[in-house]
């Protein structure tokens, strides 16, 4: 998977719902000058300008206020349907991943089951009907840390060349309504990616598996358990979970575009709800809301430590976060992000969660081709003095 400075690691990323990566963006002594509102709008057009985005939005918070809203491009393609509200929902894909998994360690918290705890015992209908192999096995552990060796029902084969290919279903196929379990019941042919707990190996499948887990614990739908546990309680007022279609995203949004056989672009604002697969990618938010996640996550006011650990500490075989070595901005910012047909979404978020970034770009190209300098925003957000000097 090369990376280049400073980029987000998007090719060959894979991942329905995206690839949720950290990549620290390790940094020099603090030189950072108070964010204006205006630095946002500045980092926005500038990456309006990247080949193959559409529109992008984002916000930029610290210490949990607004330091400013930006929105460059066009909410349709080819400059139609003015700009996208700064304030818009949009998907955010894998980042629903980490608050699933909040979810999930409240729960352990709660005593209603251990991260050692196997699949097959919490899951029954996925032995009852071989949906997975080595249920009995697989630890909640080892599906939090994608070290279960399940495979991943999202990824297609790649292109010739090596590069990321379509996924495995019709992405413009809006109707379907795919159930989580059709989803895993894909996967299971597929050849295994290692012994439970062998290596780290990015599967959808993973989290697709946890959000019913969450669901035949508590008896309530994982959107439910959501908005009653991290939405509600943070302040995440325009923040839900798409399960099925024709379910769309509500209120004025950029629509994104991908290329079909012919190499056509059709716009996928209507991507199948039921293929984001609920608990790996269905979360649909805005700038506010996803920062306020960040924010309480990194401070450590969802877990206890020890749980929240299981999520920040990196697998020892895991997949290592690049440095993007700019030396340059104040602080030690990491990024979570998500991808799939039509649009990319990010949060960069400060080492000790004071300080936020969250954009999403809608795209006219596959995301795996779009090359997005994204360290730059950070700079001229939050160090436009260094930003300016560069």
């Amino acid at each position: 998977m090369p990376y280049g400075k400073g980029l987000l690691p998007l090719r060959r990323a894979g991942s329905a719902a995206g690839v949720a990566m950290l990549v620290m963006a390790h940094t020099g002594p603090a030189t950072a000058a108070p964010p204006q509102a205006g630095n946002v709008q500045k980092a926005m057009e500038e990456l309006a300008g990247i080949p193959g985005v559409v529109g992008v939005v984002g916000g930029a918070y610290v210490d949990g206020r607004p330091v400013g809203l930006g929105s460059a491009g066009s909410r349709l393609l080819d400059g139609k349907g003015g700009r996208i509200p700064a304030n818009a929902r949009f998907p955010i894909w894998s980042q629903t991943k980490q608050m699933v998994a909040t979810v999930v360690l409240q729960l352990v918290a709660e005593g209603e089951l251990g991260v050692d705890d196997k699949l097959g015992d919490l899951l029954p209908v996925v032995v009852e009907k071989d949906l997975v192999a080595r249920a009995g096995e697989v630890t909640v552990r080892q599906l939090l840390r994608h070290t279960s060796g399940i495979p991943d029902w999202w990824a297609g084969k790649p292109n010739p060349d090596g590069s990321e290919g379509d996924p495995s279903f019709d992405v413009f196929d809006f109707t379907t309504h795919y159930r989580p379990l059709d989803l895993v019941r894909w996967s299971r042919d597929r050849p295994r990616t290692g012994e439970p707990g062998e290596k780290w190996s990015y599967s959808n499948t993973n989290y697709t598996l946890l959000g019913l887990i969450i669901e035949r614990l508590t008896g309530h739908e994982l959107a439910t358990e959501l908005h009653t546990r991290l939405f509600g309680p943070l302040g995440m007022t325009k923040t839900y979970l798409r399960v099925k279609p024709p379910e769309g995203i509500k209120g004025p949004h950029g629509h994104g575009y991908y290329p079909d056989a012919d190499g056509r672009l059709r716009d996928v604002d209507r991507f199948n709800a039921g293929l984001a697969g609920a608990g790996a990618g269905g979360v649909v938010s805005t700038a506010h809301d996803v920062s306020a996640f960040n924010r309480a996550f990194t401070q450590g006011k969802l877990l206890p430590p020890e749980l929240q650990r299981i999520l920040t500490d990196r697998p020892p075989h895991g997949l290592r976060p690049r440095s993007a070595d700019n030396g340059r901005c104040g602080d030690d910012f990491s990024i979570a992000g998500g991808l799939a047909p039509g649009s990319i979404a990010m949060t960069f978020y400060s080492a000790d969660g004071r300080r936020q970034l969250a954009m999403s770009f809608t795209l006219s190209a596959r995301p795996s081709d779009v090359e997005l300098d994204v360290s730059k925003a950070v700079e001229t957000v939050f160090c436009p003095s260094s930003s300016a000097a560069a």
